[in-house]
């Protein structure tokens, strides 16, 4: 059943989450994605089944929750993330996708005793940046002029509407320019053909974050879905791997 929490900031979240033992499991979603996706879902199923609490919710702009997507930013979102964390009881395990995995990178740096441990997927920190340089002058004007500027994506019908907001906000929040320590259990996991998120974000990742307990895997063929049955597989095998170190 889906609930709503108010933050602080007003935003309404819609969230579903399913009572179990801890640590508990949270999944982050991505850029304009929403909690009914498949790699949701396919937790929440495997939670269930095993009786783990988790917890699925979209953020600000997202999905069920309120706002316009055009009128967020990555500190909104991660603010957010951060109300859901507060729901939880003790410290919880990340599964953040794409966006998510920034954010729960973020997580982890600023609340370290509320993170058990982390598995991304095709993790994308700081991909406002990368937007940004890839951007060309007139598509930098018009941003600077109008304060939008959409932008083609192969993986969804209509472009991304871009905000100068969401690249101006997001320099805030970067992990990459300075040391992430994750001290945490951690797990990448990438698809080697991913077009969204390339494998070289994924190695950049790897060679910036420290910590005892990090590792990559790469899937040969995996898109940046990462949803077919043996993704999942993977997926849920991984979250399990990293809740027996984090125990």
């Amino acid at each position: 059943m889906t609930e709503t929490f108010l933050t602080p900031g007003g935003r309404r979240i819609a969230f579903a989450r399913t009572g179990g033992r801890a640590p508990g499991v949270i999944f982050l979603g991505g850029f304009r994605s929403d909690m009914t996706g498949t790699k949701a879902l396919a937790l929440e199923a495997w939670a269930r089944a095993g009786g783990r609490a988790f917890l699925r919710f979209d953020y600000s702009g997202h999905g069920a929750s309120s706002g316009r997507f055009e009128d967020g930013a990555i500190g909104d979102w991660l603010a957010d993330a951060r109300a859901m964390l507060g729901l939880a009881e003790g410290p919880q395990v990340l599964v953040g996708s794409s966006m998510g995995g920034w954010i729960a990178l973020l997580l982890a740096r600023s609340m370290p005793e509320r993170v058990a441990g982390l598995v991304t997927v095709a993790a994308a920190p700081d991909f406002t940046e990368d937007i940004w340089a890839a951007m060309n002058r007139e598509e930098r004007a018009r941003l600077a002029a109008e304060g939008a500027v959409a932008i083609p994506s192969a993986h969804a019908a209509e472009p991304h509407v871009i905000t100068r907001r969401l690249i101006e906000e997001a320099r805030d929040h970067l992990v990459l320019t300075a040391p992430l320590h994750l001290a945490v259990p951690v797990r990448f996991l990438q698809g080697e053909a991913d077009t969204e998120v390339p494998v070289a974000v994924a190695l950049r990742l790897l060679g910036h974050a420290g910590g005892p307990d990090i590792r990559l895997t790469i899937v040969k063929g995996a898109d940046h879905r990462f949803s077919t049955p043996d993704c999942l597989r993977l997926l849920t095998a991984t979250v399990e791997e990293v809740l027996a170190r984090a125990a």
